[in-house]
């Protein structure tokens, strides 16, 4: 019997580059379920807890856009290595940051140094590596990466609600977690690089992929609701209908459930083209706001479980739809360019907790609700009319 060749060996390999897009995700969205642990403990003001979510985007839509390039040139190991022993970093600097705002600051700002520096060289490692129908690599790393991000708040929000030490031991998992994935991705296959031209054609292909009908009509308005629908759902539906429970936990499992959600309708998307799965993830979002109405006007918290449900699966299918347009209109040497950008407009969506809210302020809970509903409902004319204009 023959040995593997290269190929056979690289499509076996994509659970290494998707562990290390796990392990960063978990690291990016540990802190959340830890935020009224730093209320308790520091007494952090809503500024302070504004100012170290501002940290952690800075440092990631800064990275972003930059290391994306340099990856589609370098290559996608050479950059997820120094990428996961930051993500250690960040995590030992929050450890220790405890009352410090200062440490904080800077442990949020690497947290996102190396979110942005990974999210799209690690999911196009992830495609490259992996073979089967056309978008089989998306789901994959979109998969992984919503793993990670359900994951570590899951954990985060157990462990600081019944642990001693709740600003320390929360940590320790994602340390080892971040150990064991970089010994098993560190040699993991390195795609054959494209043939790169020179700098000017390269930019003139990224900007005709992203003028594509497909780019525009399908991910354009719909990829700020990929982390709108989530971070609404467990940031800003419980301030309309609270879910009773002991709060660190209750937050930290909201937070899992919204995004493990998302995790286990990408599947569902296997046999249906991008179109159609974006159209899934705004139905289904619509239907989330629609039950939140619900638990603004009867305040069960029930049926705020049952809306970050909904807003999970909006979640999971328009981003894997989104990643899956990408592999469709990106050129192979362009596709960390095109995630990037794709991924910049997905991180539009963590403004939503705010800009909800401001709404609350403005409109009572169940009006408030509605309008988000509709207001997602409107991108779907958009996506419906990327068939027709193909």
């Amino acid at each position: 019997m023959l040995p593997p060749g290269p190929v056979q060996r690289a499509s076996r390999s994509w659970p290494a580059p998707a562990l290390s897009l796990f392990a960063v995700g978990w690291g990016a969205n540990q802190f959340a379920a830890l935020l009224p642990v730093y209320r308790v403990e520091d007494g952090a003001t809503a500024a302070q807890v504004t100012l170290l979510f501002g940290a952690y985007a800075v440092g990631l839509i800064q990275t972003l856009l930059l290391v994306a390039p340099v990856s589609d040139r370098l290559g996608r190991r050479r950059v997820m290595r120094p990428v996961l022993v930051l993500s250690f970093v960040a995590t030992v600097v929050l450890l220790l940051g405890g009352h410090s705002l200062l440490l904080l600051l800077l442990g949020r700002l690497l947290a996102g140094v190396a979110s942005g520096a990974a999210f799209a060289p690690g999911t196009a490692w992830v495609k490259e590596l992996s073979t089967g129908p056309a978008g089989t690599g998306a789901r994959r790393a979109a998969i992984a990466l919503s793993a990670g991000f359900g994951t570590g708040p899951l954990v985060t929000g157990l462990m600081a609600q019944w642990l001693p030490h709740p600003l320390v031991l929360p940590y320790v998992p994602h340390l080892v977690l971040t150990v064991l994935v970089a010994v098993f991705a560190w040699n993991a296959p390195e795609p054959v690089r494209a043939h790169h031209d020179p700098l000017d054609a390269e930019r003139g292909r990224v900007v005709h992929a992203l003028r594509s009908p497909a780019f525009v009509r399908r991910t354009l308005l719909t990829a700020p609701w990929v982390f709108g629908c989530a971070t609404l759902a467990f940031a800003t539906v419980p301030q309309v209908a609270p879910v009773p429970g002991p709060n660190v936990a209750v937050g930290g499992a909201l937070v899992a459930l919204t995004l493990w959600t998302g995790v286990l309708v990408q599947p569902l998307g296997r046999r249906r083209s991008p179109r159609t799965t974006v159209l899934l993830g705004v139905g289904a979002g619509v239907v989330g706001f629609l039950v939140a109405t619900l638990a603004s006007l009867t305040g069960w918290g029930a049926l705020t479980v049952l809306a970050a449900v909904g807003l999970g699966a909006a979640y999971g299918w328009i981003l894997v739809a989104g990643l899956a347009t990408v592999e469709e209109v990106a050129q192979p040497a362009d596709l960390a360019t095109v995630t990037a950008v794709f991924y910049s407009l997905t991180y539009l969506g963590f403004a939503a907790p705010y800009l909800g809210t401001l709404l609350l302020t403005w409109l009572p809970g169940t009006p408030a609700m509605l309008l988000l509903a509709a207001l997602l409902a409107a991108t779907a004319p958009l996506v419906l009319s990327s068939a027709r204009r193909r």
